[in-house]
């Protein structure tokens, strides 16, 4: 089935009910059905077609959410960029993927004009501020005939629907291909083992372009038949107050804002009233600890922490009976979700022990977009290697608990960052010799983007915060160093490889 399909038939199951409150203004059922639609015929007067891409650079609103499920609905592919994207991210993502179509608004497009132009590719802006070079969407909508939908939903299951450009270890991102089939399983195991209802009410903080955004949040809800609070941007304050005046049942979040709603919450002068609320669901990154123990003495609620990546959705979920949470632990597979701990040659480790964990099931991708080599290399017999580690209790039903990862991946405020990508902007600074990119541990984020570089004259003064904004302007913002240091020579063994965890030791 497509995705956009199955929505459109809860959307007719639930009409007049609220679907989404868009900071205050809301939206039924049946207001997003035909909106969909009408954006739907808007796509097929600006050429679009199944199988096309639709590459999408905006902040959080509801065109976004418009556009997403009409593009979907006649078989296109959606590409969600993070709004804080740079010109030269942008201007890849667009060629890689041959993107029939780039939507932002006149500020970004003002941003990338030289590389719109450039690369000729079509662009479309959901405000004011058209020219020549671009196309006014609001103008077109409004001679839009409401009364013709045609949307056909030409996709099988395995079809692609999404492509999420994920960080590359070689500094090349690699697109993952997210079919219908992995969207709707996954949709249909959450909704079960989270016990979500249509009685719920989200309150979404998280941005649309991400998987637990998108995926998890917003699709989440719109399947289930609940209505979801949408704020357009996350504010502690306004999350607590917004929580008890909207009688709220869930929040999903990452590490990150749970820290920040913790600090909030300590300096509030009452303790808000949760009556409402089913489960406060935390991912994209580690819960501390420490973390999970000040929520519930703050609260008296348990998180309930998930393990997904972008390539597979989610893998694993605490129970949703509180006492099945435990602090540290993602929890148990999916229903539709094969786990297994291997060691470096695939062969199971003994309970217990360390090693990768691989998986399998509907929720997995189809592979990397063009990249044929990078696909072969990450499946082993139907089995995709996630480059995470772990290891299965034992001693309570083979729990599962992530210990690190194979991969250099940085997990920074929910978002995956990889330090090729950034050392090789930084060895483009003309005062840096070599430079390596680490991940430190970090309250508030998780963990830090921290860069430790050998200058080519190691007498010269460098200046960190101007190497930051060098970065700034070539990168986004979550990807740039938080810090910088500065050392004679990077540490190497006899091999010549870079020992960064000397460098994690050494600024810790």
């Amino acid at each position: 089935m497509n995705l956009a399909q199955r929505i459109h038939e809860t959307a007719i199951t639930y009409g007049s009910k609220p679907a989404i409150v868009f900071e205050n203004t809301s939206y039924s059922f049946s207001d997003i059905d035909q909106e969909i639609r009408r954006y739907t015929f808007l796509l097929n007067e600006l050429g679009i077609k199944s199988g096309d891409r639709i590459a999408l650079q905006l902040d959080k609103c509801m065109d976004f959410i418009f556009i997403h499920l009409a593009n979907l609905s006649i078989g296109g592919i959606t590409l969600p960029l993070n709004s804080d994207y740079k010109t030269e991210e942008v201007e890849y993502f667009l060629t890689d993927s041959g993107s029939s179509l780039f939507v932002t608004d006149s500020k970004r497009r003002a941003i990338h004009q030289s590389m719109l132009k450039k690369t000729g590719i079509k662009t479309a802006l959901i405000d004011a501020g058209s020219d020549n070079d671009s196309i006014c969407l609001p103008d077109l909508l409004e001679k839009i005939d409401t009364n013709i939908d045609l949307r056909n939903y030409p996709t099988k299951d395995d079809d692609v629907a999404i492509i999420c450009y994920t960080s590359g270890t070689t500094g090349r991102s690699k697109g993952a291909m997210i079919t219908h089939r992995n969207l709707i399983s996954n949709m249909l195991d959450l909704k079960n083992i989270w016990q979500w209802t249509d009685n719920d009410k989200l309150l979404h903080i998280l941005p649309l372009f991400h998987v637990h955004g998108l995926f998890i949040a917003l699709q989440g809800s719109l399947n289930a038949g609940s209505t979801t609070i949408m704020l357009e941007r996350f504010e502690p304050l306004r999350v607590w107050k917004t929580l008890v005046q909207e009688k709220c049942t869930m929040l999903m979040g990452v590490p990150t804002i749970y820290q920040r709603l913790v600090n909030e919450l300590e300096q509030l002068p009452g303790k808000p009233d949760l009556s409402a609320m089913r489960v406060f669901i935390s991912g994209s990154a580690p819960l501390s600890v420490n973390l999970f123990a000040r929520f519930e003495k703050l609260t008296g609620l348990r998180i309930l922490e998930r393990y997904g990546m972008t390539e597979t959705g989610m893998n694993t979920s605490n129970l949703f009976d509180p006492a099945g949470r435990k602090p540290g632990s993602v929890g148990f597979p999916l229903p539709g979700v094969s786990l297994r701990v291997v060691d470096d040659k695939g062969v199971d480790v003994a309970p217990g022990e360390v090693g990768e964990v691989i998986l399998k099931g509907d929720n997995v991708f189809k592979g990397y977009w063009q990249m044929p080599d990078k696909t072969k290399s990450s499946f082993v017999d139907g089995w995709f290697y996630s480059g995470d580690l772990g290891y299965q209790d034992p001693n309570d039903d083979m729990r599962v608990y992530l210990s690190g990862r194979a991969k250099e991946l940085i997990i920074t405020g929910g978002y995956n960052v990889y330090p090729k990508e950034i050392e090789t902007v930084l060895e483009t600074h003309p005062t840096v010799k070599e430079c390596a990119v680490i991940g430190l541990p970090d309250e508030d984020f998780g963990e830090r983007v921290t860069a430790v570089a050998a200058l080519k004259n190691a007498s010269e003064a460098a200046d960190p915060k101007e190497m930051i904004t060098f970065c700034r302007d070539k990168l986004a913002a979550y990807k740039c160093p938080k810090s910088i240091h500065f050392i004679d020579n990077l540490p190497r063994n006899a091999m010549g490889k870079i020992q960064k965890n000397q460098l994690v030791e050494m600024y810790k």
